[in-house]
């Protein structure tokens, strides 16, 4: 599969994202990426920029066959598997015009549009985005923490606005956040959110959700422009509403 180019910036580490504090916001640069299917795995997340300089091939690890897509004729099996993903609250389940997406290695699953294509984003543990509309994609981010409830990092609001002003949109950019709620689902806490980021040449419209388990946060966020943000914006919730965690046993070694 030949290369899909997209305009990116990538934030700095941070090892102290869940600690006391969210870490400050990544200086304005600009970078653009080519980028292949594949998979892999970094601890922080992406912006889409409207600048583009730079461009890099990334290579795919081997040990990220283990974490591809299952194919459509195992994912009833999953499904049936992991008690979680059996509620009827699972939003896109069974509905058409999505495919599922399920890691095992880190307990969690969606749905995303049909046709979005997979690419590799260093600092993402997932991406899929639009072929034609590059604002419109859907990204996973995990990091570790020692939290076990969202509320040890504060109230919805006060959470999504650590991450949209410091992990989710650059400095450069205007931020406003709509609206952060909580919510649960089969005994798991969530925290949703909506908010706008305005760079000079468009704005972007975003909705997220994050949650805490499996000594993991998560994060997936999805959005597009603005100007399309009526049309999509029913299908782009769907992707949110049906994002689910579930449990990872640990495997011991002797």
């Amino acid at each position: 599969m030949g290369f899909l180019p997209t305009s990116v910036s990538v934030p700095s580490p941070a090892s102290s994202f869940l600690g006391s504090a969210f870490p400050p916001p990544p200086p304005p640069s600009q970078k653009s990426v080519y980028f292949h299917h594949g998979c892999g795995r970094s601890t922080l997340g992406f912006h889409i920029r409207e600048e583009s300089s730079t461009h890099q091939p990334r290579q795919d690890k081997p040990s990220c066959r283990r974490r591809q897509i299952l194919t459509l004729g195992t994912i009833a099996t999953t499904f049936a598997s992991f008690s979680p993903l059996k509620s009827t609250s699972f939003a896109a389940e069974g509905k058409k015009g999505y495919l599922p997406v399920i890691d095992q290695t880190d307990g969690y699953a969606f749905y995303h549009p049909f046709g979005w294509e997979e690419i590799s984003i260093k600092g993402q543990d997932k991406v899929f985005k639009d072929v034609i509309e590059p604002l419109e994609s859907v990204s996973v981010n995990i990091i570790p923490t020692l939290k076990q409830d969202l509320k040890d990092l504060g109230s919805p609001q006060e959470v999504s606005e650590a991450l949209i002003n410091r992990v989710l949109a650059p400095s450069n950019q205007k931020t406003k956040l709509i609206e952060a709620t909580e919510h649960d689902v089969d005994g798991q806490k969530y925290y949703k959110f909506e908010f706008l980021a305005k760079a000079p040449n468009f704005t972007r419209h975003a909705i997220g959700i994050v949650t805490v388990g499996n000594g993991r946060f998560y994060t997936l966020t999805t959005g597009a422009n603005e100007r399309r943000w009526t049309k999509v914006k029913d299908s782009l919730r769907t992707v949110v509403d049906s994002f689910k965690i579930f449990e990872v046993k640990s495997i011991s070694s002797n």
